[in-house]
């Protein structure tokens, strides 16, 4: 069984994606290396962006044994990507 993945989709010239950056920083340091957190920018991404069918940023996607579980998109706070990442940990 592999490690959650949390994707992250932003923009860089997006507000609230820059406010998204500091929880998931939190997160990463809380949870260590049982998650993985990958950065996704849609404008240097898009075939990625398209794929995943995103339109909003940001966009938070976690994907386990490589199928899709979740999906937020807006800021979304660190206590609740926890709760959601915290049964996916093996």
């Amino acid at each position: 069984m592999t490690k959650p993945i949390l994707y992250d989709f932003f923009a860089t010239w997006c507000g609230p994606c820059r406010m998204q950056t500091p929880i998931l920083e939190e997160l990463e340091k809380k949870m260590g290396s049982a998650i993985e957190v990958k950065k996704i920018d849609v404008d240097q991404n898009m075939a990625l962006a398209e794929k995943f069918g995103i339109r909003v940023v940001p966009t938070l996607i976690i994907e386990k044994d490589g199928a899709v579980v979740h999906t937020m998109e807006g800021v979304t706070d660190a206590v609740t990507l926890e709760n959601i990442l915290k049964p996916l940990v093996g």
